[in-house]
């Protein structure tokens, strides 16, 4: 059961937890709110090196996720309510919710029983029409692209070569491949399609900029087509980027609400993790560093897709790195990798539970690869019993590190006070020593290689003729110094969500690289990834529904 609004604090009296005041604040309503930047320029201008004297940053991650999630946004959130318990100053910056997940399979995204951020309805719809902004921006590029070919094509867009495709913050499979430009218009038909909000290059540059003058940077430099003669085409050479810049004002500014327990917390941006960088604003987790002295934020999917993209991209473009890493994993995760399958996973079987250790072992490993030491957090569902909870203790124990059963769905901030002072342990011991994992300086092939390799536990990775023609054209044009982020599926640690456990001996494939040299990365499409996913036979939307009072039920 979602909270209810009417339990939410001033969101005046949040503020003031992180030394904020009201003519900081743009409100909307009594229990959210954005942060002018004024603010946030005064806050992040009095630090010299946004290393020093801030807060410490603690990642959540997870071990390869069942299809309804182990829980990782619930824990990010019970933890930072358990710091505070334990007197800390504590701050959770998460992503914003993507309506596609919320009204398809997933879901909503505010966290869940007494481990929530509220007001959860508010965020989970439309919040403060930050993915909106984004969705109409991305769009306007579309739609500018499209009129400058009607007009005459003084840019010299070759057929075929405009690389925009348009964005939607839905699931809906039928608009992956469209036909554009039919009925009664003076326009080329062409071919194109829709991916989600979440996976707009326009996100993922919200998300890493700092400043309006920044984004307008990236967004300016956004490849956007090519002309016959293979010249590259920008967003700059459009016109267009002031306006662009200008739809994502209001977004550009961090959304202050809070905790269940009357905590602060950052929820900004909405990349998708198995796309794109899948973490909230660098901006929200700047802010949060300067004015709490622990702030914890989650990185999507597992270790491998999230986490890996957290440490080699967010953190070198963001000047901050975490403390400690907690991994959240579940028992009927464990027993998915260890050959139980579908529902099977909420019955008992501690054997299953240690067949599915590779899968934890393999991302305890990738974490340590980093530098970075962790606390696992085994999050209790109703149907784990003592037996199954004591196998996976064992395991963590067998692999050096530390875990803690946390029950924070059931028990708020009170179900994690151990896993809390382990985490705060940890980060004041400094055992974590940030290191990235490859070099951009590296060819291109190597970084991936070095991806596939060390998190994933690829042989090797093949490339299509498609990928190696990007290939070409990427070092062609001068940017094959960009880092990679690689799209893969969430369900396996390869690229084939059918191989649960550790898999060996498997070759990634690589179809296809896509250039985002606004966002300052390199997509290299592995498997069958989408970046626009389909709603499942029985979507959530089914169970949501509205009262006369404008009570909203069935979003969970």
């Amino acid at each position: 059961m979602y909270a209810t609004t009417s339990k939410a604090r001033p969101i005046e009296e949040i503020a003031g937890l992180l030394g904020l005041n009201r003519d900081d604040l743009i409100p909307f309503g009594h229990d959210k709110a954005k942060v002018r930047m004024q603010a946030v320029s005064r806050i992040l201008g009095a630090q010299q090196d946004p290393r020093c004297g801030c807060g410490k940053l603690v990642l959540v991650s997870a071990m390869t996720p069942t299809p309804a999630g182990e829980g990782k946004t619930t824990t990010s959130i019970g933890l930072t309510q358990a710091m505070r318990r334990i007197g800390k100053a504590a701050t959770v910056c998460l992503r914003e919710p993507s309506l596609g997940p919320c009204l398809g399979k997933k879901g909503g995204a505010t966290g869940g029983g007494r481990a929530q951020v509220i007001p959860a309805h508010d965020i989970n719809l439309h919040f403060t029409g930050d993915l909106h902004a984004v969705t109409t921006a991305h769009n306007l590029i579309a739609a500018t692209i499209d009129n400058h070919i009607h007009f005459g094509n003084d840019l010299g867009f070759a057929p075929g070569e405009a690389l925009w495709r348009r964005v939607l913050d839905m699931n809906d499979r039928s608009l992956r491949e469209m036909v554009f430009g039919l009925g009664r218009v003076n326009h080329p038909i062409r071919q194109g399609g829709f991916d989600i909000t979440a996976a707009s290059e326009i996100m993922a540059a919200l998300c890493l900029s700092l400043s309006y003058a920044e984004l307008k940077e990236r967004v300016g430099r956004m490849l956007v087509g090519f002309t016959t003669k293979g010249a590259p085409i920008i967003l700059s050479q459009l016109g267009i980027r002031g306006a662009v810049v200008a739809l994502l004002r209001d977004a550009m500014l961090p959304n202050l609400v809070q905790t269940l327990e009357g905590g602060p917390a950052f929820v900004h941006g909405g990349p998708f993790a198995n796309i794109a960088q899948g973490t909230s604003s660098i901006l929200a987790t700047r802010l949060a560093l300067a004015t709490s002295d622990y702030v914890v934020t989650e990185a999507g999917f597992g270790f491998d897709l999230g986490a890996e993209k957290f440490f080699d991209i967010v953190c070198q473009y963001g000047k901050f790195a975490p403390c400690a890493v907690v991994l959240v994993a579940t028992v009927r995760a464990l027993k998915l990798h260890g050959g139980v399958p579908g529902k099977a996973v909420n019955q008992p079987n501690p054997e299953a539970v240690e067949r599915g250790r590779p899968n934890l072992e393999k991302h305890i490993e990738n974490i340590r690869k980093f530098g970075m030491r962790s606390v696992v957090a085994l999050n209790r569902f109703p149907s784990d019993t003592d037996e199954e909870l004591a196998v996976a203790t064992r395991i963590c124990a067998e692999a050096g590190e530390d875990s803690s059963v946390v029950t924070f769905f059931t028990d708020g901030g009170e179900g994690g006070l151990d896993l809390a002072e382990k985490v705060v342990t940890l980060m004041n011991a400094g055992a974590c020593n940030y290191r990235p994992l490859y070099d951009w300086r590296l060819p291109v092939k190597d970084k991936i290689a070095s991806v596939a390799k060390a998190m994933y536990g690829a042989e090797a990775v093949d490339y299509r003729p498609e990928a190696e023609r990007a290939l070409e054209r990427i070092d062609k044009l001068g940017f094959s110094g960009l880092p990679v982020c690689i799209a893969k599926t969430q369900q396996s640690l390869s690229d084939n969500p059918e191989l649960l456990g550790r898999p060996k001996d498997f070759l990634v494939t690589v179809r296809d690289i896509v250039v985002c040299s606004g966002a300052g990365f390199l997509v290299p499409l592995t498997g069958e990834i989408v970046r626009m996913p389909g709603l499942p036979r029985t979507p959530a939307a089914e169970s949501i529904d509205i009262d006369d009072e404008g009570v909203i039920s069935g979003l969970t």
